[in-house]
């Protein structure tokens, strides 16, 4: 027998998919809106799944496969990176007049394989150019509230992504391994990607 838990985490985002293509043979009503090119938001819902790497061994000892606040790095990372964020990729034709500010130089990788801007740049460029008060707050809250990507950050990209990140999160716990990542991008629209 095979035991699979899994735990849930919500969280509010945006993005543009940039490349998105449609085939009208297989819309509805032949739509050919690329409503997803559009600088947008969604509800998502990421769910991640562990396993027993040797089945029963965990269940024998203990009763559970392993404790669910283990994936509380997972809420974290959701809650600190993710949550009320604007994804974006830095391949995306908006980059530089949505956040004309930066260049590459002016972003810090993290760990996760994500980005994210100097603040400190956004900073000196505001007090450089005499923008204060209230419009210096905007921008700055602007690319605070930007993470980027080096991929198209669609629902199967964000899925893979995560599973990475999963993956090499909970390699030291023994005899537990992420198995699958569940991505809901609506509560209709959803993927999974699976180790």
């Amino acid at each position: 027998m095979k035991h699979i838990i899994d735990k849930s985490f919500d969280f509010c985002y945006g993005h543009r998919v940039h490349n998105q293509r449609l085939n009208t043979k297989f819309t509805e009503s032949g739509n050919a809106c690329l409503a997803c090119r559009h600088l947008h938001g969604h509800q998502g819902k990421i769910k991640i799944f562990l396993e027993e790497t040797v089945t029963g061994v965990n269940i024998q000892k203990t009763g559970m496969v392993t404790d669910f606040k283990h994936l509380g790095w997972m809420k974290n990372f959701v809650d600190d990176i993710l949550d009320h964020k604007f994804i974006m990729d830095l391949q995306d034709p908006l980059f530089k007049s949505e956040f004309p500010i930066l260049s590459p130089d002016d972003l810090m990788e993290m760990p996760q394989g994500y980005f994210i801007p100097s603040l400190q740049r956004v900073k000196n460029w505001c007090e450089n150019t005499g923008i204060k008060g209230k419009e210096a707050n905007a921008i700055f809250e602007k690319y605070e509230g930007a993470v980027f990507v080096d991929f198209v950050p669609t629902s199967e990209n964000l899925a893979g992504w995560l599973l990475q990140i999963a993956i090499k999160k909970m390699q030291p716990l023994k005899n537990v391994k992420v198995c699958a990542v569940e991505y809901w991008e609506t509560p209709k629209s959803h993927c999974r990607v699976e180790a």
